[in-house]
């Protein structure tokens, strides 16, 4: 059941998404057009504490207008390892600096209409070493106790998918170690 893809046409290019109109042809031999989106990988980080708690940011996303907790994370810039990204983000953002990171889980969220790439790392021994030099990422930072994620999950007070996803494997993770 493998698609083939036969080209690809620009339609729209900004430096963060890149509309392409891809000639496909489907498994029982119909070509035709598909519309893909292509983003840039993100990458995510869940810092963790001695007193299981997670790093969280409170913030705004003015596409949808909601509000919600957040792990840290951004874009992986070009020729940029996506650990090396999630350190930036940790820092930039919160002003927490990673001493160790390891890849938590990895993510395609939307794999049927766009290429994007999530990469969720966690670190247990992040340290605070300046303010957020990113003033315009959150309202506030807290590190919410572990027990309390599932209840913010059912309120809709984590709503982002980057981060559900985070949490979830970060709960999984717990759990088994």
């Amino acid at each position: 059941m493998r698609w083939t893809v036969h080209g690809e046409r620009p339609v729209h290019d900004t430096p963060w998404v890149r509309l392409r109109t891809l000639d496909v042809e489907q498994p029982d031999g119909t070509r035709t057009d598909y519309d893909v989106v292509r983003l840039r990988d993100v990458a995510v980080t869940a810092a963790v504490d001695d007193r299981r708690r997670v790093l969280m940011m409170w913030r705004h996303r003015f596409v949808t207008d909601t509000w919600a907790w957040e792990l840290p994370m951004g874009l992986v810039e070009d020729e940029e390892e996506p650990a090396t990204a999630a350190a930036r983000e940790l820092l930039e953002e919160t002003g927490w600096r990673p001493g160790t990171l390891r890849e938590l889980v990895y993510a395609e969220p939307a794999a049927g209409i766009t290429d994007a790439r999530h990469f969720v790392f966690r670190t247990d021994d992040a340290h605070h070493v300046a303010a957020p030099t990113e003033r315009n990422e959150s309202d506030r930072l807290e590190w919410l106790p572990l027990t309390d994620l599932p209840a913010l999950i059912s309120r809709r007070e984590i709503v982002s998918s980057a981060t559900l996803v985070g949490i979830m494997a970060l709960l999984l993770d717990l759990g088994a170690g």
